[in-house]
């Protein structure tokens, strides 16, 4: 069975499919039917037309915030610099370095090709 390829609805579209399920005069099955959606999307139309219509009667809306750049940038490069602060104060006290950390775990290494250890053994999953 092949499928049809994915619509892409007008808003036009969407808001008079919208405003039919409002008016209540069919049920969902009957504008799905008419219409040519499924029930869930009218639902979903609805749902968005309900929601949004105060911003058409000039109701406040939530503005997005204003994002600074410049801020984040350079914030970016302050960590940046921590970090490699950081990773040369650790070489120089002898401890590991982070990139040292990324060798398997004992536990977790596999035994055998195949065969993981730790918490599978455990429940019960693999063999001992």
């Amino acid at each position: 069975m092949s499928r049809r390829p994915r619509r892409n609805h007008s808003a036009i579209f969407k808001a008079k499919v919208a405003v039919d399920a409002i008016r209540g005069e069919k049920t969902l099955a009957e504008l799905a039917k008419v219409h040519d959606v499924h029930a869930n999307q009218i639902i979903d139309w609805k749902n968005q037309l309900l929601e949004r219509a105060a911003s058409v009667f000039g109701a406040e809306s939530a503005a997005a915030p204003t994002i600074d750049l410049k801020e984040l940038h350079a914030k970016i490069g302050q960590l940046a610099l921590e970090n490699d602060f950081l990773a040369g104060a650790l070489g120089k006290a002898g401890m590991l370095s982070a990139k040292r950390l990324n060798r398997p775990h004992p536990r977790i290494a596999a035994d055998a090709p195949g065969r993981a250890r730790g918490h599978q053994s455990r429940l019960g999953l693999l063999p001992p």
